[in-house]
């Protein structure tokens, strides 16, 4: 009769392009291991398109799951359309992954070549139709990060939390947080 707790989705929309390549690796392993450990997982790429690739995150091994999404996503290292993305992921997917109370996790440094306008209006939407929206920028680790860009001053209105994502400690303080949203299943990295 104990009253259950259900978890929490996680949707996690990772920036492939070529000013984020210097981190893509070791956060395609914490994403999945994030659903290795059983955690309800909804997990997207995008540069300058939309691609699901949670099918390719139940490989056995991580380097396979890792080979099969770089042979399926067409846009790696190329440029960035924040805003024409987040659109598509609001068209074709919000609907059906952010029920639940889920908490999406935006993983960008910002640079963006895409409409400003469009960025804004797509955000804003995201931002109403999750729990709560992370936002996850490599480059706030970094002592002399200004938030000089358009595209990360209007991300940086709609996200909830706005969190460096620069080395493996920011991934375990990563893990205290979803675990305090959530009663999420730790993924237990070591530093």
């Amino acid at each position: 009769k104990q009253r259950k707790i259900k978890e929490r989705p996680l949707v996690v929309l990772m920036d492939i392009s070529g000013s984020m390549d210097h981190y893509t690796r070791i956060l395609m392993h914490f994403i999945y291991t994030l659903y290795s450990n059983g955690n309800k997982i909804e997990a997207f790429t995008f540069g300058t398109r939309l691609t699901r690739i949670t099918k390719y995150l139940g490989q056995k091994n991580v380097n396979d799951s890792i080979e099969k999404i770089n042979s399926f996503v067409k846009d790696w290292s190329g440029g960035t359309k924040i805003g024409e993305t987040v659109k598509e992921f609001n068209i074709y997917w919000a609907r059906r992954v952010l029920g639940n109370g889920a908490i999406v996790l935006i993983i960008t440094d910002g640079w963006d070549t895409g409409n400003v306008k469009l960025l804004n209006q797509e955000f804003d939407r995201l931002s109403k139709s999750c729990n709560k929206l992370i936002w996850l920028n490599p480059n706030l680790g970094y002592q002399d990060f200004e938030p000089l860009t358009l595209g990360v001053k209007i991300i940086m209105k709609y996200a909830h939390d706005f969190l460096p994502i620069h080395n493996l400690n920011c991934l375990t303080d990563l893990e205290d947080i979803l675990l305090r949203l959530n009663n999420f299943k730790g993924y237990h990295i070591s530093v």
